[in-house]
């Protein structure tokens, strides 16, 4: 990586572990620490917000340039990750070390209980989601290992985008969620920036295997009104046949270097989102289970499970 790329995430609180990987505390995290609340995944699966990990094994690769996306799309290494990488081990090693760092002042704040420190020091859960696409970086069956190992649940964040990887993982992580950024391939073209050709052929191929990964499975629809906020039925379909548990509809937010590119009037108010989630459902035996509304995110399925909070 880059040292001025390096430099400049670093300003921004991320935390670069080996030479490839990061970490950065969600605000979530912070919240949770101080009682102040818990993130939409610990509220809708279970996760315990400030004993979660957010991470990346490929900080600045990513095969697309996703309008609303909070990161840089500026750095982006459009390619493969050549060459050499690390391993596992050594990712995780300094993943865990970089976040205790970054969480190292809570220990004296006066809101933090000490039992709640010491349990954000042992993270549980890893959210592979923090910036670039998982996927990219060719170990990561192993990765997902490595932390299961450690007795951590893991969420795979990915865009669809390279199925023959996940139909090929040896370890599946303990849930999957694939975004899908829009309901047509002419509306994906223009959302989501694709700088490899045959993008929406992948994504395609990618909820056309997804029954048959055994392992809980999550649609995630990041929305953006007069972008993919539309066709929902598009979406209900898509979703009906990738077999997933769950389908997420939530509203963009305006962070990061989204605001760059999207106005905050563009944002959707939780309500809009609710709205075209109902649109989603409606004719279909799908019902929403659950919503957060200050995330501007709503949870779909067709039941709701027993096991939904169970990680």
């Amino acid at each position: 990586m880059p040292l001025e790329v390096q430099e400049k995430l670093e300003k921004q609180q991320y935390r670069i572990a080996g030479h490839h990987s990061a970490v950065k505390t969600c605000t979530w995290l912070k919240h949770s620490l101080k009682g102040e609340g818990v993130c939409y995944k610990s509220q809708f699966y279970g996760i315990t917000s400030h004993q979660c990990l957010q991470c990346t094994p490929s900080t600045i690769w990513c095969n697309l340039k996703c309008i609303f996306c909070w990161r840089s799309a500026s750095w982006y290494n459009k390619g493969k990750m050549e060459g050499k990488v690390d391993e596992p081990k050594e990712i995780v090693d300094a993943m865990i070390a970089q976040q205790r760092k970054l969480i190292a002042g809570y220990n004296k704040h006066d809101k933090v209980p000490e039992e709640k420190y010491l349990e954000a020091y042992q993270p549980k859960h890893a959210a592979i989601s923090l910036s670039g696409e998982p996927t990219l970086y060719p170990k990561i069956s192993d990765l997902l290992e490595e932390f299961h190992s450690r007795g951590m649940t893991t969420f795979l964040v990915t865009n669809g985008t390279n199925p023959d990887v996940l139909e090929k993982l040896e370890t599946l992580p303990t849930q999957l969620y694939v975004t899908i950024i829009a309901p047509t391939k002419e509306t994906f073209e223009k959302t989501a920036r694709p700088s490899i050709e045959d993008g929406w052929e992948r994504i395609m191929r990618t909820i056309e295997i997804l029954p048959k990964l055994e392992t809980r499975k999550v649609m995630r629809l990041t929305l953006v009104p007069d972008f993919n906020m539309i066709e929902p039925k598009k979406y209900a379909e898509l979703f009906l046949k990738s077999e997933s548990h769950f389908l997420e509809p939530k509203g963009f937010m305006s962070v990061g270097d989204a605001r760059k590119r999207l106005k905050y009037e563009q944002m959707p108010r939780f309500s809009k989102t609710f709205e075209f989630s109902e649109q989603i459902i409606e004719g279909t035996e799908l019902k929403i289970i659950d919503f957060k509304e200050d995330s501007a995110v709503t949870l779909i399925a067709k039941e709701d499970y027993p096991w939904r909070k169970f990680l």
